[in-house]
């Protein structure tokens, strides 16, 4: 059977959308993820039935990116699959259950009658007014109460945290919880702590980038390069004017890599070589040294000479 609605209806009908789903949902959610949605939504008014093949034509998006929106309202709840049809859940009560849930934190009003948080409280209130226009989710509420006791936070933290998103053009709970994870594993509790990593981490960027020039490599460095780097500096305790003196033993190297940098810097760490006048004081003696085998297996036709503290970096120090 085949059921035709008069077509002038739909120029006066409207297909509700909560304000929670600005607040909580849209900032998050792929662009053509929320088309999907929003013809989810304008359906299920109508309780119409639509395959996934029908609909990917009807909205003109590829059927692997139907699928794919599909699965991410429904891990999040926003859809809910029964049998073969899905359900759009209502948004407010989904709201509503996460705020008066058991075991949750504290409510907006709860947390401005606390005594014990009334700090926390006015920043809470600040970062609503900073970064919301004073229109924040009650749900923010509840999580940045979470992240100030799962993170242990101060105050000056907690708000630097969103003045970072904020900056970042990237305010959603994903990206914040993923900063504040990242702060948090690097022992940042206090603003003065926050601001030592700031200062840490311009030091790795710029060496990063001085790296990069000094081996002219125009493409970005990957994430174990970074990472030989990172160990340099905050491990090593090294400097770009020690690093710089391995770059210059990459010069006799066709295709020099990270690798074999990180074997020169870990073999003068390994000798407690802690200024670049050291290392430089170490590899004069190493060259006079090497000069005096060789002269030496010249002067009595003797190649089995001792090295074995020459030979194993007799490659890394090639370009005497």
């Amino acid at each position: 059977m085949k059921l035709e609605q008069n077509n002038a209806e739909f120029i006066f009908n409207q297909t509700p959308l909560p304000d929670v789903f600005f607040t909580e949902y849209m900032s998050e959610a792929p662009g053509d993820y929320i088309k999907v949605y929003l013809y989810l939504l304008f359906l299920s008014k109508y309780n119409k039935e639509i395959k996934i093949n029908d609909l990917s034509k009807k909205i003109s998006l590829p059927l692997k990116i139907i699928q794919d929106a599909i699965s991410y309202w429904e891990n999040i709840n926003v859809i809910t699959k029964k049998g073969s049809d899905y359900i759009v859940n209502n948004l407010q009560e989904l709201e509503l259950h996460k705020l008066y849930a058991p075991n949750i934190s504290l409510s907006k009003d709860k947390i401005e009658n606390s005594q014990i948080k009334q700090s926390r409280a006015k920043i809470i209130e600040a970062i609503n007014t900073m970064f919301f226009q004073g229109i924040m989710s009650t749900s923010w509420y509840n999580d940045i109460d979470l992240w100030f006791t799962k993170y242990q936070f101060n105050e000056d933290v907690m708000l630097a945290l969103f003045r970072y998103c904020f900056d970042k053009s990237a305010l959603h709970k994903n990206y914040v919880k993923a900063v504040a994870e990242a702060w948090y594993t690097n022992n940042i509790r206090t603003f003065d702590q926050l601001e030592d990593y700031f200062e840490k981490q311009e030091k790795i960027n710029t060496i990063k980038k001085s790296i990069s020039k000094k081996l002219g490599l125009s493409r970005q460095l990957t994430q174990y390069e970074e990472a030989y780097i990172e160990k340099w500096i905050s491990d090593y305790h090294y400097n770009m004017d020690i690093i710089d003196i391995a770059l210059k033993k990459t010069t006799s190297k066709t295709n020099p890599n990270f690798d074999y940098i990180d074997k020169i810097l870990s073999d003068w760490k390994d000798k407690n070589l802690s200024t670049s006048d050291d290392i430089k004081k170490y590899l004069l003696e190493f060259k006079n040294k090497t000069k005096k085998v060789q002269e030496l297996q010249k002067k009595t036709n003797y190649n089995n000479y001792d090295q074995r503290n020459i030979t194993n970096f007799d490659n890394l120090y090639a370009n005497k």
